[in-house]
């Protein structure tokens, strides 16, 4: 220690020790789902309030790996689809499990069910495993482009982005 200083004072050790998870904090998340503040955050496509958390997804990637969250699990399919980068290795498709509302689960991993009515009515909920009622990841995500975006959501041309 210099001549000039004096040592910590016990409070301010415990001050930078309270403040320290702070400092972490304040970097931004680049993997993994975040959570969403229902009724307060909006789809990324359609614009509407993220209220119903077991339907929603959250889509990670591109060069800053940036997050996208979405009231529906189609409108989501329908926005990675027009990314350059949806096939990249990082890419992270995330979907909140529609049993609990709670857990998010790889959207990749996931088992369907089919012919529910969710937000934008596409019409799937993501569940852990595969039952007599589900389809797979590859299915879902083809069912989705095949119906196109549903007529709660705006054209084509205000997706870009």
């Amino acid at each position: 220690m210099c001549r000039n200083c004096s040592p910590l004072s016990r409070r301010q050790i415990l001050a930078l020790l309270a403040a320290a998870p702070l400092v972490g904090a304040c970097k931004p998340q680049t993997e993994g789902p975040e959570d969403i503040r229902w009724g307060r955050e909006t789809c990324e496509i359609c614009g509407m309030i993220i209220s119903e958390p077991h339907y929603a997804a959250e889509v990670r990637g591109g060069p800053e790996k940036k997050l996208v969250k979405f009231d529906d699990i189609g409108d989501a399919v329908h926005w990675l689809e027009l990314q350059d980068w949806r096939a990249q290795p990082g890419t992270e498709f995330w979907v909140m499990n529609s049993e609990n509302g709670t857990e998010w689960l790889d959207a990749r991993q996931a088992a369907y069910r089919t012919g529910v009515i969710s937000p934008m009515d596409y019409g799937f909920a993501a569940v852990k495993y595969p039952a007599s009622d589900t389809v797979d990841y590859a299915a879902m995500y083809q069912a989705c482009l095949d119906r196109g975006l549903t007529s709660r959501c705006l054209p084509e041309a205000h997706l870009e982005g």
